[in-house]
């Protein structure tokens, strides 16, 4: 996700850049709104894993090229994570799909399979939860390009910029902490409860902005996790051209 902000040409964006950021902004949503599940409706959560599902397929589509090198070139550290977190992403995607279709009681009701349920809802949890995740840290892997862009777009000295940049990571880090907990998210990610408890009378907003939170978090550690590997790649290609050079 989010790898979409490289290669502007003076601030001009082709229709296909903004087509897959549109693609990536409408995936972001369609996953917070997925995690909500009983909040926004069983057939409304079914028609929107369709719809994430459709916009997974379009984002690998306009993402192609990155496919297609997958055997060629060196693997970098970050590369590597990268790598490792795409496909544990498809995993996920596939598993949820999968597991959604047999569950289903509005799109796919037509599907009719005796004896899975129970393993299909914790499959289903599993994939979700990890998905959210893993999703959450791409996004953080790719989180400079954003930076970058936001970066032309605010008038401020560049000093204040990163001093301002680096507050609100860390406030919502903390909080997506704190959230994360509060959510028993971790309970969800190891099945310790196979069952999701949702309060409903909660507003739907409140439970999309704790989400949200959480999301940042792991792309707050995506995001300085991708700086620490390229760094260590910089310094041992440095290394590596000093010792060419004597």
């Amino acid at each position: 996700m989010l790898q979409i902000f490289a290669k502007e040409s003076e601030n001009k964006m082709s229709f296909k850049m903004k087509l897959k950021i549109a693609t990536d902004i409408l995936m972001t949503a369609a996953l917070l709104f997925l995690m909500s599940y009983e909040l926004v409706g069983r057939s409304a959560h079914e028609w929107i894993g369709v719809a994430m599902f459709l916009l997974f397929v379009l984002h690998h589509i306009l993402n192609r090229k990155w496919t297609a090198h997958l055997c060629k070139g060196k693997y970098s550290p970050f590369r590597i994570l990268q790598t490792i977190l795409a496909a544990l992403i498809f995993v996920c995607m596939m598993g949820s799909m999968a597991s959604g279709i047999l569950l289903s009681e509005y799109v796919f009701s037509f599907v009719k399979v005796k004896g899975v349920a129970n393993l299909a809802r914790s499959v289903h949890m599993l994939c979700a939860y990890w998905g959210f995740v893993l999703m959450s840290l791409h996004l953080g892997l790719h989180w400079n390009m954003f930076l970058r862009m936001l970066d032309k777009n605010i008038k401020l000295p560049a000093d204040r910029k990163k001093y301002i940049f680096r507050v609100l990571a860390a406030a919502i880090a903390l909080y997506g902490g704190y959230a994360f907990l509060k959510r028993n998210i971790g309970s969800y990610l190891f099945l310790k409860m196979h069952f999701v408890f949702f309060d409903f009378t909660e507003p739907l907003v409140f439970f999309i902005l704790d989400y949200m939170a959480v999301m940042g978090l792991f792309i707050v550690v995506g995001y300085y996790l991708g700086m620490v590997l390229k760094n260590h790649n910089k310094n041992s290609s440095d290394r590596h051209k000093t010792r060419r050079s004597n």
